[in-house]
């Protein structure tokens, strides 16, 4: 009977899983025909010959740009670096933000003494900062991952402290019946609680340390270049192909570091985060 339950629920399957795969991918490739199309349309019918250079055709941009080794080499080094700085600084907001919000929850004194200036770090322009940045650390790696701390570390204090306050006050009792001190009341029950809440973080601070390893790049330039310097440069000398291959290269590096992360928090949180969304 069971053999049989297969062969019928079979060809039931395939179809569904053929009509959600059409539904998500679709879309996403008739927006993509979409835009190629208005930017041919854009290079050809509104731009004169002489000021094409301003937007190059996209078979131009790959001809360039990736097809050519001398130009993608570079740029492909470039991702390496800004690649490093954005995960380091990343990192390091992850537990920083992590570790200020589990002190923030233990009282609300230190919650209201330290969330005004975490408010504060989010909201400082990081452009007026930079030169502070880079006069006190160099000009170098350091620097670029300092600026993606300050820029990737609210989201982290911000979500992880929603999340331990989200805790269910039923099970905050229970552990106060049973006499649970202060640590095992955060480890067994808020910080658990924190998990959904910490991956939203996550995944908003991961997009945010590419930009911040994006703009340390494009001001700090000693040492090897980043995506951010190669921007500024191709820019600088009108390079069109090179300068549009760049920018896809740091939004892949973007994309692809949201992608890992996404996938990370359904692996952890499972079905949790399947309701939670």
């Amino acid at each position: 009977m069971s053999t049989a339950t297969l062969v019928e629920t079979r060809p039931v399957t395939t179809p569904r899983k053929k009509r959600r795969l059409t539904r998500s991918v679709l879309p996403v490739l008739v927006a993509l025909a979409g835009g190629l199309g208005l930017w041919y349309a854009v290079t050809y019918l509104v731009l004169s010959e002489q000021r094409r250079f301003l937007l190059p055709p996209p078979h131009e941009v790959v001809r360039v740009a990736f097809g050519d080794p001398v130009h993608l080499q570079p740029k492909l080094e470039a991702l390496a670096l800004t690649t490093r700085v954005a995960l380091t600084g990343l990192g390091i907001a992850v537990v920083l933000g992590i570790l200020t919000a589990v002190l923030m929850s233990q009282a609300d004194f230190l919650e209201r003494a330290i969330f005004p200036y975490a408010v504060i770090i989010q909201t400082v322009p990081i452009l007026a900062i930079v030169p502070l940045i880079g006069l006190w650390f160099q000009f170098g790696f350091t620097s670029r991952v300092i600026v993606c701390v300050i820029i990737a570390l609210f989201p982290m204090i911000s979500n992880t402290l929603f999340g331990i306050h989200s805790a269910d006050r039923d099970a905050h009792d229970l552990f106060t019946l049973n006499k649970a001190s202060r640590w095992q009341r955060l480890v067994l029950l808020q910080l658990p609680a924190a998990v959904p809440s910490i991956f939203t973080g996550l995944r908003t601070s991961a997009g945010l340390a590419v930009i911040g390893a994006v703009v340390g790049d494009m001001f700090f330039r000693q040492g090897e270049p980043g995506i951010g310097g190669l921007l500024d440069t191709y820019r600088s000398r009108l390079q069109s192909e090179d300068l549009i291959g760049a920018i896809f290269l740091a939004s892949f590096l973007g994309v692809a570091i949201f992608a890992v992360f996404t996938a990370l928090d359904r692996a952890v949180v499972g079905r949790w985060y399947g309701t939670s969304r």
